[in-house]
């Protein structure tokens, strides 16, 4: 069946359907990983948004349930060049065509990723149209294209009730409590920190400090999610008071985010995002360049930053923007990018050893 992704600039690109056949309205941005697109499809930050995938060929190992990031995908619609329709790996259990079917999501296949790409990277995000109906007459789709926000995705993507994910086995019991605050956070997060022995709290993303800090845990977690961070305003409320108690604090994406808003910084959305698993960045500390995965529309601005407050710690090496933030005189770091990965490649996952000292370590 014939499908068409319209731009709201009026670009048209013919394809075929692939997944539901429904009519959706998102903002279109595109994703650089070559591999990984199941996690990319389960990552809660692209709730609101429909997914290009710049990789020309998808679906080539299928679909494995065990690597989902989250128990359902999130974006609104897949874009690809060529979806590949038989699978070849031994631990495939679906094909990506079903997998958008049984969870009723629109996708377009035979697109120009690389021209779509240009136009995005040219003109900026934008939103878009994925439809298998023809307009003869633009006026009416693009108006709606236009009146369409990204709102509300946090509370939508965050778990509605809290749970514990206990340590990993391998230790006879928790070196660390760790309450992890739900923002659309990657499974990865809450793994990353049991695989260290952390016995981890998961709260929904509306939890007041006081319920947080009543548990009195060793440390806790911001953790990624979806969205303009300016929106979550009663959030960021309860994510100041959580910085003015002594508790180890590492946040990540979206809770890197909401700390600096929290603490008095500007965020602005970039023109087209950071989204991959090759994204460059520098450790002020070491001086190490690291590969990084992201997952990112906004930024934190540095000319916003008191540097009493707040000093940056981590840099983009494409564009030099923010990546991350260091507290003067507290227990706090924060990164843009996902150490988690999940994709992606592991040169950070060190930070989690860092949050892990900055607890106390093992004792």
């Amino acid at each position: 069946m014939k499908a068409f992704l319209i731009l709201e600039d009026g670009t048209v690109f013919e394809g075929t359907s692939i997944g539901s056949t429904r009519e959706v309205i998102s903002e279109i941005v595109f994703n650089t990983s070559m591999t990984g697109y199941l996690e990319v499809l389960t990552d809660p930050s692209y709730a609101g948004q429909a997914v290009v995938m710049t990789y020309p060929l998808i679906g080539n190992y299928g679909i494995c349930y065990e690597d989902m990031e989250s128990d359902r995908p999130w974006p609104d619609g897949y874009i690809v060049r060529e979806l590949s329709r038989i699978p070849s790996n031994f631990r495939s259990e679906d094909t990506i065509q079903n997998f958008l079917e049984k969870y009723d999501i629109p996708g377009i296949s035979g697109v120009d990723t690389r021209a779509l790409t240009k136009i995005l990277r040219e003109k900026g995000t934008m939103n878009g149209m994925i439809t298998t109906r023809e307009y003869d007459d633009l006026t009416d789709p693009i108006a709606r294209m236009h009146a369409y926000t990204v709102t509300g995705v946090v509370k939508k993507t965050s778990c509605k009730e809290k749970y514990i994910l206990p340590a990993s086995d391998a230790f006879e019991k928790p070196i660390k409590k760790v309450a992890l605050l739900d923002l659309g956070a990657k499974r990865n997060i809450a793994r990353s920190l049991a695989q260290r022995g952390c016995e981890v709290t998961i709260y929904p993303c509306d939890t007041t400090a006081e319920e947080i800090l009543a548990s009195s845990p060793d440390g806790i977690m911001l953790s990624n999610g979806p969205g303009d961070p300016k929106e979550n305003v009663e959030i960021i409320k309860e994510i100041r008071k959580l910085y003015e108690s002594d508790v180890p604090i590492f946040a990540i994406c979206l809770g890197h985010q909401l700390m600096a808003l929290a603490t008095g910084a500007d965020t602005f959305k970039l023109k087209y995002g950071h989204r991959g698993g090759n994204h460059p960045v520098k450790d002020a500390e070491t001086g190490r360049a690291i590969i990084s995965s992201q997952n990112h529309g906004y930024a934190v601005d540095p000319k916003s930053l008191d540097p009493n407050v707040a000093v940056p710690a981590f840099t983009n090496v494409n564009d030099g923007t923010n990546e991350g933030l260091k507290y003067v005189g507290k227990n706090i770091f924060t990164v843009q990018y996902h150490p988690e990965a999940c994709p992606g490649p592991q040169d950070s996952a060190y930070l989690f050893d860092r949050f892990i000292n900055m607890m106390g370590g093992n004792n």
